[in-house]
């Protein structure tokens, strides 16, 4: 799905905008995006080991998603530089189609400028725009950066999966549902 571009100013004074990713253009530096974001943080459910796939999956995977009407994936741009992207992903099902998931992924050094709420701003009112009636994600118990943006968005918990994440130190952590009505 295709969305305008959206000017946000961060909090540093600069400006970011929050548009769809260019398949022709973004698809290496969202790889590298992905494998640094998950090297950052033990909090996202995948280690950079595991983001092996090319620049031509990528480059399809971008382009498959721009053209899907049940998914929605921006990238935030911040002086030529991708900082974060954030995705949503509707239900196919019938009986599930007012629901969508999201996700979201910011470089640390971008942390603490109000891009990941813009992000989930963006994310909510195309969710709305859609007639969609909830949103939900999915955390991994001890992000409290996480769990502090979400519920300031208007997120709840729903549910918890104990164990259901296993760091490689062996420890496990519960998997966080939350959900949002729209």
């Amino acid at each position: 799905m295709l969305l305008k571009p959206r000017i946000i100013h961060i909090k540093d004074g600069r400006t970011a905008v929050l548009r769809n990713p260019n398949p022709d253009t973004d698809a290496a530096a969202l790889i590298r995006h992905l494998k640094l974001i998950v090297s950052e943080t033990e909090y996202l459910l995948r280690y950079p080991e595991e983001c092996d796939w090319t620049e031509a999956q990528e480059r399809n995977i971008l382009l498959e998603g721009n053209a899907d009407e049940m998914r929605l994936m921006l990238v935030c741009e911040v002086n030529g530089e991708i900082a974060g992207m954030c995705g949503l992903s509707l239900n196919r099902e019938i009986k599930f189609r007012h629901r969508a998931s999201l996700d979201i992924g910011l470089q640390k050094r971008f942390w603490n400028l109000g891009i990941g709420t813009a992000m989930l701003e963006a994310l909510t009112e195309a969710a709305k725009n859609m007639n969609l009636l909830q949103l939900e994600l999915e955390y991994i118990e001890g992000n409290a950066r996480g769990q502090a943006l979400y519920e300031k968005m208007g997120f709840t918990e729903v549910a918890r999966h104990p164990d259901a994440v296993r760091f490689k130190d062996g420890s496990l952590h519960s998997l966080v549902f939350m959900m949002k009505k729209l």
